[in-house]
C-alpha cells in the first residue's frame, strides 16, 4: 500500500467492506468526487511536533473537521445506492457539533434525502452551530433540542427503535452508529501508519474522543492487522472512557460543560462495539450487560474482560486548564494553532506514550478557527476562518428549537420529510 495516494489507499481499504454492493469502479468514482474538494494535497497531512511525535491534521475539507472525511464518503453512497433502488429515506442525527455540519455538507440538496440534525441547544460554539443553521437547502432541518447531547442521542436511537415511525419514515443515520462512517475513518489511520514507515514499524495512535467512534475506527485498522502498538484515548472532563480504562467500570456521570464541547458525553454510543468483542461476540449476553447498564447506570465488565483491553487501551482525562496549556504550548514550540479537542490528544499522547522510540500520531479533529475564542484566549492569536468560509458569521440561520420530547421531535420529521409513505 506504500505510494498509494489517499484515494487509492481508501478503495484498497474498503473494498472488502462493499463487496457485491458495488464494484470497484463505482467505490473508486464515489470516493475520487468525495475528496475532490479537499484543501490540501495530502488530504490527511502529517506534521512534526516533537522527535517521535506526530500531528494528523483532519480538518480539510469542507466544514474543517474530522467527520468530513467518512460524510463526504457517505452522502455520495447514500445517493448511489438510493438511485440505483429508487428509494428516499430520511436522516436523522444527534451532534455534539462537528457530525452535524459534515452530515449536513454531504446530503444537502440530495433528491433521495431528507436531513434532520438535532444538537443540544446553547452548547455547540458559534461556528458549528453556524455551519448547520446558514445551509438553505429545503430537505436540510436543524432541530436545536433543549437538554444536553445525550438526550439528543436518545432521542435519535428511540426514533430508531420505535419500529413503525423507523419504517413509515424510511429512517436511515449517519452517526457513527453508522457502519460506513467508521470504514471510511479506517483509512486515515493506514494513511498515517504507512507515510511513517508501517508495517516494519509499529505506530502509537492519540484519540480525542467522547463517542468512541474515533478510536474504534482504529482499533478496527489494528484488527485488520494495521501495526498499532498502543491506542491512547484523550477525554475531557466528561471521562466516562478514562475511568473504564483505569477501573473496568463503566459509570454514567451527569454532564460537565467545556471548552471542547464536541467531547461533553457520557453515554459514548460507540463503545458497545468494543464491547461486543469483550463479550466474545455473544450478542444475547452483550444486550442483558447493556441492559443492566441503562438501567442502573454503571456496568463492571470484569477481570478477565478488563486486562484484555488495558494492554492496548490507554485513557488521560484532560481538563480545561490543561488543555489551554497545550494549545499554548503547542503554538510556542512550533508555531501551529491546535483546536481545544486535538490538544486534548497531543496532552493525552505526551502523558501515555509508552515507547517515545515510537511514532505516535495525535489525531487533529478540528480546525483552530472553529474555536477561536478559546485558542485566541490560550495562545493570544486568533484563529481566521478559511477563505471560502469568511462570510460565516453574516449568513441567515435556519433551526428550530425543540423540547427534548420525543412526540414533538417525531411529529416535526414526520410534517418536514418527503420520505416514507409518500417515497
Amino acid at each position: 500500500m506504500r505510494g498509494l495516494s489517499y484515494q487509492e489507499l481508501a478503495v484498497r481499504i474498503m473494498t472488502p467492506y462493499v463487496d457485491g454492493a458495488m464494484s470497484e469502479a463505482e467505490l473508486t468514482d464515489l470516493v475520487t468526487d468525495a475528496y475532490r474538494d479537499f484543501d490540501h494535497a495530502a488530504i490527511a497531512p502529517l506534521k512534526q511536533l516533537d522527535g517521535s511525535l506526530w500531528f494528523m491534521e483532519l480538518f480539510h475539507g469542507p466544514t474543517l473537521a474530522f467527520k468530513d472525511y467518512p460524510l463526504q464518503f457517505l452522502g455520495r453512497a447514500f445517493d448511489h445506492v438510493l438511485a440505483r433502488r429508487g428509494r428516499r429515506v430520511t436522516i436523522v442525527g444527534a451532534t455534539s457539533g462537528d457530525t452535524g455540519s459534515a452530515a449536513i455538507e454531504a446530503c444537502r440538496d440530495r433528491d433521495a434525502i431528507d436531513i434532520f440534525m438535532l444538537y443540544p441547544n446553547g452548547r455547540v460554539s458559534e461556528v458549528q452551530r453556524r455551519q448547520m443553521t446558514t445551509v438553505d437547502a429545503a430537505n436540510v432541518h436543524a432541530l436545536a433540542i433543549e437538554g444536553t447531547f445525550d438526550d439528543c442521542q436518545d432521542l435519535v436511537k428511540a426514533m430508531f427503535n420505535d419500529t413503525p415511525f423507523r419504517d413509515d419514515m424510511d429512517l436511515s443515520a449517519v452517526n457513527s452508529i453508522n457502519w460506513s462512517r467508521i470504514m471510511a475513518q479506517i483509512v486515515y489511520y493506514f494513511h498515517a501508519a504507512l507515510s511513517l514507515g508501517a508495517p516494519d514499524v509499529a505506530v502509537q495512535f492519540s484519540v480525542p474522543s467522547g463517542n468512541f467512534g474515533n478510536v474504534f475506527a482504529a482499533y478496527a485498522a489494528r484488527q485488520m492487522g494495521l501495526p498499532v502498538d498502543q491506542l491512547i484515548i484523550g477525554t475531557n472532563v466528561n471521562d466516562i472512557l478514562t475511568r473504564f480504562f483505569d477501573s473496568g467500570v463503566l459509570e454514567t456521570a451527569p454532564v460537565k460543560p467545556t471548552i471542547s464541547p464536541s467531547m461533553d458525553i457520557q453515554i459514548s454510543s460507540n463503545f458497545e462495539r468494543l464491547l461486543f468483542d469483550l463479550y466474545d461476540r455473544d450478542g444475547g449476553l452483550l444486550n442483558e450487560a447493556m441492559e443492566k447498564f441503562r438501567t442502573e447506570g454503571r456496568l463492571a465488565v470484569g477481570d478477565n474482560r478488563w486486562q484484555q483491553v488495558k494492554s492496548l487501551f490507554v485513557a488521560r482525562r484532560i481538563d480545561d486548564a490543561r488543555t489551554r496549556e497545550e494549545i499554548d504550548r503547542v503554538y510556542k514550540e512550533t508555531g501551529e494553532l491546535i483546536d481545544p479537542h486535538s490538544a486534548i490528544g497531543v496532552a493525552a499522547a505526551r502523558d501515555a506514550r509508552r515507547d517515545v522510540k515510537l511514532p505516535t500520531i495525535a489525531l487533529g479533529a478540528a480546525h483552530p478557527a472553529k474555536f477561536p475564542d478559546v485558542v485566541e484566549d490560550a495562545s493570544g492569536v486568533f484563529a481566521p476562518l478559511p477563505h471560502r468560509l469568511a462570510d460565516l458569521y453574516e449568513r441567515q440561520e435556519h433551526f428550530t428549537v425543540l423540547p427534548n420530547d420525543l412526540a414533538q421531535v417525531q411529529a416535526f420529521v414526520r410534517d418536514h420529510a418527503k420520505s416514507g409513505a409518500a417515497a
